[in-house]
């Protein structure tokens, strides 16, 4: 179309109708931009002209999309579209399409008019659609929260408090931060990591942490995930969780990829960063030994945002057959004022 580019990219697909979306943001550096944009595909290579979920919203950021995949589900095949309205101080919007994407529904708030980032919808078994989010503003900015959805997107609840989040701010200029990520097991149960702090004296490094839920409403107290002993100078960010959608409960197979730096102090100069990855059999009750992927890189070979030196936003981890597959991505070093980076998958 007439856009210059297009950011933050998600992936759903509705079984129901067959079709696969890609949601994104459109960019231009002489056209108004409409909120959200959704792709369709009914094969992932012939794609349709992007649909505009609302146009009135120029200032969009952190878009989410999901699918209901439950054919038991009174509400299988909505798609359900999450994005913030930086316009609006971060206002948290949902918008709704029956009909694999062609149309949407207006963009609505939370009860109570949230303002939040990252939120990352996620569909039950029974239709109930749950959304992690951190929140942006107000007396408990910060914490991570979760609202949802019982009526298929008519009207979206009042978040409820995770936990609170406390934060190590990442050393050596990099783009990073306590964002939510979010996936879901087989029975329905929702697992939302972050990078947190809480475990290390002074808070000297951040770990990365989980809550789980079955409901929505009521999570399980903050638990360390353990990459590596707490005395240790490890600093990890930007987690991407994946579940095997296979497996549930005692035996549900997760899967987390992640950036770190083997020292959290360092400089520009100094940081090492590598691409990690761990997981568990069963359900979390025990993890397999971490290990590298990829690195270590310079961070001065990444290319800088606004926001600092950039490896994006977000890291990835999607089942295949049982299989985790981690996207992410890989420096590598700099020819004068050419970055060379590219998104990787293992």
């Amino acid at each position: 179309g007439p856009y210059d580019a297009a950011s933050d990219p998600v992936v759903a697909y509705d079984p129901k109708h067959a079709i696969w979306m890609i949601a994104s943001l459109p960019l231009s550096a002489t056209l108004s931009t409409p909120a959200v944009v959704v792709s369709r595909s009914a094969d992932g290579l012939r794609w349709q002209n992007p649909v505009s979920v609302n146009a009135n919203s120029p200032g969009s950021d952190k878009n989410w999309i999901v699918c209901d995949s439950w054919p038991s589900s009174p509400y299988y095949g909505n798609c359900y579209l999450e994005w913030d309205d930086t316009m609006s101080y971060g206002q948290i919007r949902m918008s709704t399409s029956p009909d694999g994407g062609l149309t949407w529904g207006p963009a609505l708030s939370t009860t109570n008019f949230a303002e939040g980032i990252g939120g990352q919808p996620l569909v039950q078994p029974n239709g109930v659609v749950i959304v992690p989010i951190r929140l942006f503003t107000g007396t408990n900015a910060s914490d991570m929260v979760a609202f949802s959805s019982s009526d298929g997107g008519v009207s979206w609840s009042a978040p409820v408090t995770i936990s609170n989040v406390q934060l190590h701010g990442d050393a050596g200029g990099i783009r990073s931060g306590a964002l939510p990520s979010a996936a879901i097991d087989g029975a329905g149960t929702i697992w939302v990591v972050w990078e947190d702090c809480r475990f290390r004296t002074n808070c000297s490094t951040n770990d990365l942490v989980y809550s789980t839920s079955t409901d929505g409403l009521n999570w399980t107290s903050v638990i360390r995930i353990p990459i590596d002993d707490v005395s240790s100078a490890v600093d990890h960010f930007i987690p991407g969780i994946g579940i095997d959608p296979a497996t549930a409960g005692a035996t549900a197979h997760i899967a987390l990829h992640y950036y770190y730096y083997p020292q959290s102090n360092c400089s520009a100069s100094t940081c090492q960063l590598f691409v990690g990855y761990i997981s568990s059999g069963n359900g979390g009750t025990g993890w397999n030994t971490p290990i590298a992927l990829t690195g270590p890189m310079d961070v001065a070979w990444l290319p800088r945002s606004q926001n600092g030196l950039m490896v994006g936003d977000y890291i990835a981890t999607a089942f295949t057959n049982g299989v985790p597959h981690g996207v992410f991505a890989v420096a590598q070093p700099s020819s004068g004022s050419t970055f060379k980076e590219a998104i990787y998958s293992g």
